[in-house]
């Protein structure tokens, strides 16, 4: 998160970092429209589900699934940012990591979303309670045939920073996980390079969305 953070603030925009989960998203979403944001976009990674998506893809969802509600993303921030990533329908708000393929699967298959991540879905609810328009721009940071290793979820503090010590010990119980953090950084890498062109997309809206918050979490 602290790296998609240094990338949102290429643009110039407020960007607010909601620590990876939905109640720290709703809080910096929050923040950002009292202090005179007057659109958000949910911008970071996403877990695949649509296993025709590959990892490093950069996606534009129309809607965000959220329980039993759909929220619309901004037609004019969706065409605003079209030229940058590839359409798709919809996103699912999660409210933990998916990290089973078997899982993916399953959400895939119930939903037809083409991603999942945990902050889009609050971003979007403040979004609609406030009165202000929203956007996801959001970059596949693993595909929807990975297994998340356990070290990739269970390592990371709520902001978003590995915790050395903690990464150590789930190693030298699963020293196997190292391979599958070896392949995760690869698509992280991926991700990144594509939430760099997104940030930049963004950096060229300046003139025509001069108080656009940017919402950062996994």
């Amino acid at each position: 998160m602290i790296s998609e953070a240094r990338i949102a603030q290429r643009a110039g925009w407020a960007v607010a970092v909601g620590g990876g989960l939905p109640m720290g998203a709703r809080r910096m979403a929050e923040r950002l429209v009292e202090d005179g944001a007057t659109a958000l976009i949910s911008f970071g990674l996403a877990g695949g589900l649509d296993p025709s998506i590959e990892a490093g893809a950069l996606i534009l969802p129309r809607a965000v699934l959220m329980q039993n509600r759909s929220f619309v993303c901004d037609p004019a921030l969706f065409q605003d940012l079209e030229q940058e990533a590839s359409p798709v329908d919809r996103v699912l708000a999660g409210e933990a990591v998916v990290a089973r393929a078997s899982e993916k699967a399953s959400l895939w298959q119930q939903h037809g979303a083409a991603a999942v991540d945990l902050e889009s879905g609050v971003v979007a609810e403040v979004a609609a309670a406030r009165g202000v328009p929203f956007a996801v721009l959001r970059a596949i940071c693993d595909p929807a045939w990975r297994d998340l290793p356990r070290a990739a979820v269970e390592a990371l503090d709520e902001t978003g920073r590995v915790r050395p010590m903690k990464m150590a010990g789930i190693l030298a119980r699963h020293p196997l996980d190292i391979l599958g953090l070896i392949a995760l950084g690869r698509d992280a890498a991926r991700a990144r390079r594509s939430l760099i062109r997104g940030a930049e997309r963004l950096g060229r809206l300046a003139p025509r969305h001069a108080d656009l918050g940017l919402s950062l979490g996994l």
